[in-house]
């Protein structure tokens, strides 16, 4: 299985997991187990993002001829994952 295929898998059981938090919340289930189900979507979707810069970051700098082109793509690698942090500050260096 390619990585965008393994992505795409992981997308569609977060999918699943998104569903199964919209009929959690229609049974009106306790919000411990909700907040559960969501903090595990969220943990799933933050493993995606990772998957997809990581892949993203190989074939840029597999292709980058130069020392200062691979040097931006690891800056914007760490913008981006910067962004994806929480309670951390959108640019490097701060």
């Amino acid at each position: 299985m390619s990585g965008s295929e393994a992505i795409a898998a992981r997308l569609r059981r977060i999918e699943g997991q998104v569903k199964g938090i919209q009929r959690m919340l229609e049974e009106s289930r306790p919000c411990e187990d909700v907040i559960t189900q969501i903090m595990a979507a969220r943990a799933a979707l933050d493993k995606v993002a990772l998957s997809v810069m990581a892949e993203h970051m190989e074939q840029c700098l597999a292709e980058s001829a130069s020392s200062e082109a691979k040097k931006a793509t690891i800056e914007r690698a760490l913008t981006l994952f910067l962004r994806m942090s929480p309670g951390v500050e959108n640019s490097p260096g701060k």
